[in-house]
Parts: C-alpha cells; sequence; structure tokens
C-alpha cells in the first residue's frame, strides 16, 4: 500500500479489476432474493451534468448495499436516444442526427464509467436502435388489433414558411423558432393510444403504492382529474332544435347560472360563425392561439355573445350563451354553465364582461363573503339560497336532489368525466421510431405484418431542419400494401420518445430476446426501486405505469405495476450571476468568473465580476442550467478530485430527496477525509495483526470504542434502510474522529478493536466511495472481495455499558450530565451529583431540599 492518497491511480485499479472480472454481471437466480435498482435513463445529450451524477450516484449507492445484504442485484443502463435535441444538433453541426447520438453515447459512457457506477453493461439498451424499436412496433400493431390504438384529426403548431409542425418549445412568442413566422394551429391524423380506457386503473391503483411518494400520487391523482357530475341539457331559446349538453360538477349552483359558454370548435359556435364573420373571426384566433390545457387555463378570459340564450330546466330563465377561449371541446362536452359567485375562472370572466353574479350558497359558519368582489367555492359548511324550493340544503342534498330531479324529467344524466386525455403519439419529426403504419388507397391503414418488422429509420440522411426527410425519401416510403398488393405509402410520422422511455425497464430484463420479452422479465418486474426526478411525475411516470398494464394485458408481464418504490431526487442548485445591459440583453456570467466581496459598511455580499471589477446581479439559489451559466462540470471535478470524492460529496451535502447547494469548498473537505483516513488505514497496516476477536478483558477505552462504533453502526444501519444518506456519510466521517483519537498501542484488544472498526467503516463507505474502499480492503488482507463482503451487523454485546450517562436537572433547568456505574443505588447518584465542582455555582446560598431521580435518564436537585 501506498503512503499517499492518489485517487485517480486508485480508481483506475478498482475499475480495471471490476471489469476485468465482470464484477457487475448478474443471472437469475430463482433460488436468491432479487433487487432490481433503476435509474432514469439518460438523453445522450453529450455530457454528463451534476443532476446525472447526483441520480445516479443515489442508484449505485442503493445496488451495492443491497448486494451486501445478499440479494441478487441487477443494475442497467441504457439510452433514450431519440429526439428533437438531436435534429437541432444536426441543423447546427450539418451531421446525420444518427451520427451525433452514437458519437455521445460513446463519451456518456466513459464518463459512467469513470464514476464507478456499477452497472451490468450486457444489458445496455439504446432506444434508437432496430432491436430495441422492432418490438416497439410489434406491440403498437397489437394495440391497433385491440382497438386500444386509432387515428383522428388532432390540432399541431403549423410552421408556414418551414412546411413544418413544431413542438410546443419551438414556438417562441406565436412565431416559429427557425423562420419567424407566425405559427399557425392546424388539424392532422394523428395516432392515438386509450390511455383513458385505463383510467380508473391508474387512479385505483395509486392507493396501494405504498412506496410512491405522496406528492407525486397527489399530481397523478390531478393530472387523471376524474370528476363526477351530472350532463344537463339546455333547451335553446332560438330556433335550433339540439338543446346545449354542459357537464358540470356542481349541479347544486345550477341556479347561479347566469350564462352558457361554448368551445370555438363547438358545433353551436360553428354554426353561428356560418352567418356572422365577427365570430368567425374570433374562432379563428381562439385555433390559433395556445393549444394546451395549462396555457389556455392561464390565457386571458375572452369571448363572444353568440346571441342565442339557453333556457335554465329549473327556472326557466333565459340565459346568454358566449363562446369563450377557456372552454375546451376535448373535456364534457365542450359546453359549461358559468356560475360566476362560485367559479373563480367564470368569476374572472363575467367580471371582464360585466355578466350578472348571482349567490346561490352560503355559509353556515359567520363567514363574510362578497361574492360581487371575489368567487366562493366551498362544499363545507354551506346552505344553498335562491334556489327556489331547493334552497336549504347542504352541498351533498342539493347535489343529489337536483340531479335525481333533473334525470327524472330527462333532462339530466350523472357522468364521470376525467382531465385525462388519450395520448397522442404521433411526431412530425425524423429522429424518432417510425409508426408501422402504411396507407393504402384501397385498405386504408393497414399495420405492418410481424415479419417486415422492424420498419427501419434511414440513418444515413441529409437533415436540414425544415421537413422530416422521410416525407421524400420516396425509396423509403414508397411500398406496397401487404393485404391487397396494390402500391401504398409509410407512415412518415414517428413515435413520442415517451413511447420509448415507457418500456425500457421492461427489456433490460433480457434485451437479448427474440421476443419483446420473455420469462427473465417475470424474475426481475417490478422494479424494486426507481431513481428519478419530480418533473416526470405525470408524463413518464404515468406513461410508464399505463405500458406495463398494457403489457400485463397481452400477456407479457405478470405484475400490475411497474415499480414497488420510488425515489425523486433532488435538484442541483448554484447561484446564478447576471447584468442587464441595454440593447444585448441579460448576460449570464459563470460562478467562477465572480468574486464575493463584503461591503464595509453594510455587511452585505456583493458578487464582483472579476472582468471588470463591477457589481452583478444574482439570482440566488437555482437549478444548475446551460441557459444560465451555472453549472459545474463534473468531468472536472472527477479530474481534480476523484469519482469518489464526487460521489461523496454529493451524498453527504443533502438528503437525497431534498435539493442540493452545491460549495466546491466542500468538494474539497470530501476530499480531505478521504486522504485521512487512507493516511490512517496506511499506519495501522504497518502493526503486527492482533488476531484476536474476545474482547471480554478489554480495558475500559477499548470498550468504549466498540459501544461508539457499534452505536453509530446502529443508526446507519436504520438510515440506509430510510435512504439518509447523508447522515450514512456524517457517520463514517464521525467513526473516523473516534479512531483519531484512541490510542491504538497497549495490547491486542486495542488493535481488534480498531481494526473491527475499519472493517465496519470501509463496509459502510464502500456503496459511497468504492474505489478507494475497494483498496482499503484489500491492504487490510481481507480474505473476501469487498463486492462479495456482507453488510456490517451490530454486536448487541458491544453496546452494553458498565456506567450510564445521567442529565442533571436543578429546579427542573438542565445543567449538566454525569457518568455512574449501572447499577448505582440513590444515596450514590446523590453523591456522585454533589462531587461535581460545578453544582456549588449553580446551588449558591439556597438550600437542597430533595433529590428526585428517574432510574436511567436523569436527577433532579431540587433547591
Amino acid at each position: 500500500m501506498q503512503s499517499s492518497y492518489d485517487p485517480i491511480e486508485i480508481e483506475e485499479q478498482a475499475q480495471s479489476y471490476w471489469e476485468d472480472n465482470l464484477s457487475f454481471r448478474v443471472m437469475e437466480k430463482p433460488e436468491k432474493e432479487k433487487f432490481y435498482c433503476l435509474s432514469m435513463l439518460p438523453y445522450p445529450s453529450g455530457n454528463l451534468h451534476m443532476g446525472h451524477v447526483r441520480n445516479y450516484t443515489i442508484g449505485d449507492v442503493m445496488s451495492r448495499y443491497q448486494r451486501m445484504l445478499g440479494r441478487n442485484v441487477m443494475q442497467p443502463m441504457g439510452w433514450d436516444a431519440f429526439g428533437l435535441p438531436a435534429e437541432n444538433a444536426a441543423i447546427q453541426r450539418q451531421v446525420p442526427p444518427a451520427e451525433w447520438t452514437y458519437q455521445n453515447i460513446d463519451h456518456m459512457k466513459g464518463q459512467l464509467k469513470r464514476m464507478g457506477f456499477g452497472y451490468d453493461w450486457s444489458r445496455e439498451v439504446t432506444t434508437c436502435r432496430p432491436d430495441y424499436y422492432r418490438w416497439e412496433q410489434w406491440f403498437f400493431s397489437r394495440l391497433v388489433k385491440k382497438g386500444l390504438a386509432y387515428r383522428r384529426n388532432s390540432v399541431v403548431n403549423w410552421d408556414p414558411v418551414d412546411q413544418t409542425v413544431l413542438a410546443n418549445e419551438q414556438v417562441i412568442d406565436g412565431r416559429g423558432w427557425r423562420s419567424g413566422a407566425v405559427v399557425e394551429k392546424r388539424e392532422i391524423p394523428q395516432w392515438f393510444i386509450r390511455i383513458t380506457s385505463y383510467a380508473d386503473e391508474l387512479l385505483d391503483g395509486l392507493d396501494s403504492m405504498h412506496g410512491w411518494p405522496e406528492s407525486v400520487k397527489a399530481m397523478q391523482r390531478n393530472w387523471i382529474g376524474r370528476s363526477e357530475g351530472l350532463e344537463i341539457d339546455f333547451r335553446l331559446a332560438e330556433d335550433i332544435d339540439s338543446p346545449l349538453r354542459v357537464f358540470t360538477t356542481r349541479p347544486d349552483t345550477i341556479y347561479g347560472a347566469t350564462f352558457m359558454a361554448v368551445s370555438a370548435d363547438h358545433p353551436l359556435s360553428i354554426l353561428v360563425a356560418a352567418k356572422d364573420p365577427l365570430i368567425a373571426e374570433f374562432l379563428r384566433s381562439c385555433r390559433n392561439s395556445a393549444i394546451s390545457e395549462f396555457e389556455q387555463e392561464t390565457a386571458e378570459k375572452r369571448g363572444m355573445s353568440l346571441n342565442v340564450n339557453a333556457i335554465n330546466p329549473l327556472s326557466g330563465e333565459k340565459i346568454p350563451v358566449w363562446v369563450a377561449n377557456f372552454v375546451l371541446i376535448g373535456y364534457g362536452t365542450g359546453a359549461i354553465m358559468g356560475v360566476p359567485a362560485h367559479d373563480d375562472r367564470d368569476h374572472e370572466f363575467a367580471t371582464r364582461y360585466k355578466i350578472p353574479i348571482r349567490q346561490v350558497i352560503a355559509p353556515t359558519t359567520d363567514i363574510f363573503l362578497d361574492v360581487q368582489q371575489e368567487a366562493w367555492t366551498g362544499k363545507e359548511d354551506v346552505v344553498t339560497v335562491n334556489s327556489e324550493h331547493f334552497s336549504g340544503l347542504d352541498f351533498q342534498d342539493a347535489f343529489d336532489q337536483i340531479s335525481d330531479f333533473l334525470v327524472d324529467c330527462r333532462m339530466g344524466e350523472r357522468k364521470v368525466n376525467y382531465r385525462l386525455r388519450d395520448w397522442g403519439v404521433s411526431r412530425q419529426r425524423y429522429w424518432g421510431c417510425p409508426i408501422p403504419i402504411v396507407y393504402c388507397e384501397r385498405c386504408g391503414p393497414v399495420s405492418v405484418p410481424d415479419e417486415q418488422l422492424p420498419v427501419v429509420l434511414p440513418e444515413d440522411v441529409k437533415f436540414m431542419g425544415v421537413q422530416s426527410p422521410l416525407k421524400t425519401l420516396d425509396e423509403w416510403k414508397q411500398t406496397v400494401c401487404p393485404e391487397c398488393g396494390s402500391a401504398a405509402n409509410r407512415e412518415t410520422d414517428t413515435f413520442d420518445t415517451f413511447v420509448e422511455s415507457s418500456w425500457y425497464y421492461a427489456r433490460y430484463c433480457s434485451p437479448d430476446a427474440m421476443s419483446m420479452l420473455d420469462e427473465r422479465a417475470n424474475y426481475w418486474l417490478p422494479v424494486d426501486h426507481y431513481i428519478g426526478g419530480i418533473e416526470h411525475a405525470v408524463l413518464h411516470l404515468l406513461y410508464f405505469r399505463f405500458w406495463h398494464k398494457l403489457m400485463r394485458d397481452i400477456g407479457i408481464v405478470e405484475s400490475h405495476e411497474p415499480t414497488q418504490k420510488l425515489l425523486c431526487q433532488g435538484m442541483v442548485l448554484s447561484k446564478a450571476y447576471y447584468r442587464d445591459t441595454e440593447g444585448e440583453g441579460r448576460k449570464w456570467i459563470r460562478p467562477e468568473e465572480i468574486e464575493i466581496r463584503v461591503d464595509a459598511s453594510s455587511a452585505a455580499e456583493e458578487p464582483i465580476w472579476l472582468v471588470d471589477g463591477k457589481i452583478v446581479e444574482t439570482t440566488g439559489w437555482t437549478t444548475m442550467s446551460k441557459s444560465k451559466n451555472n453549472g459545474t462540470d463534473p468531468q472536472k471535478l472527477i479530474d481534480q478530485y476523484g469519482a469518489d470524492t464526487v460521489r461523496l460529496f454529493t451524498m453527504f451535502a443533502s438528503p437525497p430527496d431534498q435539493a442540493l447547494e452545491w460549495n466546491d469548498d466542500a468538494v474539497a473537505g470530501s476530499q480531505r477525509f478521504l486522504r485521512r483516513l487512507w493516511v490512517f488505514v496506511y499506519r495501522f497496516q504497518l502493526l503486527p495483526k492482533a488476531g484476536i476477536t474476545d474482547f471480554t478483558s478489554a480495558d475500559d477505552e477499548t470498550k468504549l470504542l466498540r459501544r461508539e462504533v457499534h452505536t453509530l453502526l446502529q443508526k446507519v444501519c436504520r438510515d440506509m434502510e430510510r435512504t439518509q444518506y447523508n447522515t450514512v456519510v456524517a457517520a463514517c466521517m464521525e467513526m473516523l474522529k473516534i479512531l483519531d483519537r484512541f490510542d491504538v498501542d497497549g495490547g491486542a484488544e486495542r488493535k481488534a478493536a480498531v481494526s473491527e472498526a475499519l472493517s465496519i467503516m470501509i463496509r459502510v463507505l464502500a456503496p459511497f466511495a468504492p474505489h478507494i474502499s475497494h483498496s482499503l480492503w484489500n491492504s487490510l488482507g481481507e480474505d473476501t472481495e469487498l463486492l462479495d463482503a456482507t453488510w456490517p451487523e451490530v454486536d448487541p454485546s458491544a453496546l452494553k455499558s458498565d456506567t450510564i450517562r445521567l442529565v442533571v436537572q436543578i429546579n427542573g433547568k438542565l445543567r449538566g450530565q454525569i457518568d455512574i456505574v449501572a447499577n448505582a443505588n440513590d444515596k450514590e447518584i446523590q453523591d456522585a451529583v454533589l462531587s461535581e465542582n460545578w453544582i456549588s455555582d449553580h446551588v449558591g446560598t439556597g438550600t437542597i431540599k430533595k433529590f428526585i431521580i428517574v432510574p436511567g435518564r436523569l436527577v433532579n436537585v431540587v433547591v
């Protein structure tokens, strides 16, 4: 063992050993308990960022720990390799997306290996390779056959200059990111998967997912948005035969309806617009505005009266019908009854257009409210008012009685609605998995037969970014119909990349299978612990659950959910600095170009840009990002400090599920700990071996050492199960402090106790800093390979003490503590308290009246 710590050399040696010995290659062992640990696979953007490092370190710590517990651990890695960034890079760098993607994968794979992550690379999947997406295409054909995938028209962003569809993020201030043209909304045919058919199961399944964060489950419940209500028919006063049907979750407020509102795509809007140019123009403006539900909800509420009246089925009152930009054709019936007194959105609309606001529910408590100023939406402790013979009812009674009346009169129907929409999986992009459909004039859309799969995406293409090259690549696009043999064209849309990431976890189980999955999947699934960001809560994590249920129902997997537990790691934060310059906008400045100086008069910290010595602005702590120029390059840190230091700091700085505030100085502190540990082990391994394991005759200091170490180990074991990794690292640092204070000379028991403590400490540290632990373990002459060593167990006998510590209070206030033999009687305890010098300082001239002793805990001296 060398005397100084050289992280680069040590890490290269450990990684070479693991690679040569296939240390992380895993096979199915039915007789052994499995543990499948999975971190969300990365997009191969070119370089790891600190978010990757933190995420994957958490997973590696968990995997190595579970292996030491004796479980058969699988930890795979792959690449979510399709997507828009590769197309953008192709335009900027003039290289095909495939070439850019594969180069990035090679580079990032090298970075992951440099970090020492224990991945089974034999299970690697790359979603842009035909051997992966072949089975995605095969599965989609099954969904088409079962009626779970279908084609219909849908609205998209259309760039009229580039003649292409734009993703939402490519639309900047209403204009195409590349052409600058005003973006239009167009309806085009697209493919959808019926996730709504699984809405109830996706919702109900959340109740049994005890290993998922409540915040994620709440977000999914909200996204699915199950709502029970009533569809009500409002007869139209004008000469229009069909009634206006609305969906509401608050039939108890029907007497407060003072306007009706319909979507721009509602048949009534279209009917009126055919005769009214102003309405037609308004509909066009609605259709050319935001298309996402979130954008429409947050946009300014606008509308126009259709000069049509609906009749309230209960009161007979005429209610004006408007067309409004916030009503969605895809939710409910595309029409609502506006009750501005008791709905925030309706109140905003009514206030703008001076529509009457009528209160029909009131609190039963002494709450003052003015519905003219603000909507009141409560359901608890309320009573209906101004509702004719339905007045005086609480929410549930009003809901039921009004609903029953309307249903009995055939003017209403109880309904369950969902916010969730069917999943649109078509993307008008090149770099994605081809949708396995051909279009025949005679047969219509036809699935590509299994024997013709995969439909391979041509990779050697010129991509200019104007439109997908698939649309003009006739040798690829033109084919024959598999049903009638006539000329046909391939579908030129590709799948949403969320499709690939919805089932990759299952393919890891049998990556070489000549089917989508084989029997190995049921050994490994479900995933035991999944790790990724909470930003994926309602897209990836919902699709991932949905796809698993689809595979279950087709008979490919047996479990109901894809993962048992979910850990959402916190974001990595750093301070960001900027300066706004007239004419140039905001310039973001890298943190290393900033010096923090303290103002002498105010003691305030001032960030100074070293380039010009002037003060700049700061956002404070914010997520690391390229756009704010405040990221930290992991590669530079690894080169400077070594992978173990980077791993250790990311686990020590905060609990895994909380934000990590980056601090370069603290990174150096983690390396100082590793250096101290290396020096301690180096000096200790030079001493003769103790060769004993019996500590019955050990002196008090040795027993104290063992007690402190095993007490820390007891806490470590609890914290590892709770994934509180920061406190585990802190315990390792505390162990080293304890060892530094202990004098190893003085007998074999002392050396044996230190040897035991180091064995415990290195095994605890191994999941966090595996390279140095591998080297130190070997230097101590241990018989087993560290990866196969068992997790240390607490020795109950070491926790026993001949002495106990009692808290001392004086008149109920904490003043100190004493150590005393465990079996001391009351007289001995009193004498021990009185013998402490500091007692007289607190008693002063007072007189001690009595001692109150709580055995094993405290002594209260009453003065």
